[in-house]
């Protein structure tokens, strides 16, 4: 579990393909007492296990589901990466409460600069901009923000010149396309409201047998 904090940019120094896989080396400044192998990083928002610690770097193995699903195919050498360690049970929940998977990718399609803010528009595939609400929560890169509007595929928000700083945002442009995770709890009352219309998979999970279970 993450927080949509950006702890610091790292930069990918090697990209590996194997098939529709990939190993990929980040170079970052994490101390390395403190971070273990198997331990979990947010790469733009993607939940990665370290499976190698180098000198000032680490390597994680991105599985074919995670390629296909996030804007990672952009990646090559060079290129800066968001990254967050996973939330301890004892830190400040300052942003929101981010899963690291991602949903789906959005490209932006509108860059305006005004008073030393970023106001970006993205335009994210219909099934997914149900699950976006104005002044809600949504984590872009992995880092958590507020939605301004909400449109019909579109949605906006604003960056202040402290995220814009410390992330990867700063250097986006129009047609960049960036990594997207909705508000959890949306799809997880979808689902129950599904199975209590009966449309779910037959696994008896609705709002009536949460509650005999004393679930609810």
């Amino acid at each position: 579990m993450f927080t949509g904090l950006i702890e610091e940019v790292g930069k990918v120094l090697k990209i590996e393909c194997s098939g529709s896989a990939a190993r990929i080396i980040v170079a970052a400044g994490f101390p390395p007492g403190e971070v273990k192998t198997g331990d979990s990083i947010a790469i733009n928002g993607a939940c990665l296990t370290v499976v190698e610690k180098l000198n000032g770097a680490f390597t994680f193995d991105a599985s074919p589901e995670t390629i296909t699903r996030t804007a990672f195919r952009h990646l090559k050498s060079g290129s800066p990466v968001n990254l967050e360690r996973a939330l301890r049970l004892s830190d400040r929940l300052d942003g929101h409460l981010v899963a690291g998977h991602v949903d789906c990718v959005a490209a932006i399609t509108e860059r305006l600069e005004l008073s030393g803010n970023i106001i970006f528009t993205f335009r994210m595939p219909h099934a997914f901009i149900k699950y976006v609400a104005e002044k809600g929560s949504i984590a872009i890169d992995g880092i958590s923000l507020t939605v301004n509007t909400v449109k019909q595929d579109t949605f906006s928000v604003n960056i202040i010149p402290l995220t814009s700083s410390k992330t990867t945002l700063q250097k986006k442009r129009v047609g960049d396309e960036v990594n997207i995770e909705t508000d959890m709890l949306c799809k997880y009352l979808e689902r129950l409201l599904e199975c209590r219309e009966g449309k779910g998979d037959g696994n008896g999970l609705t709002l009536e047998l949460l509650a005999k279970k004393g679930f609810l």
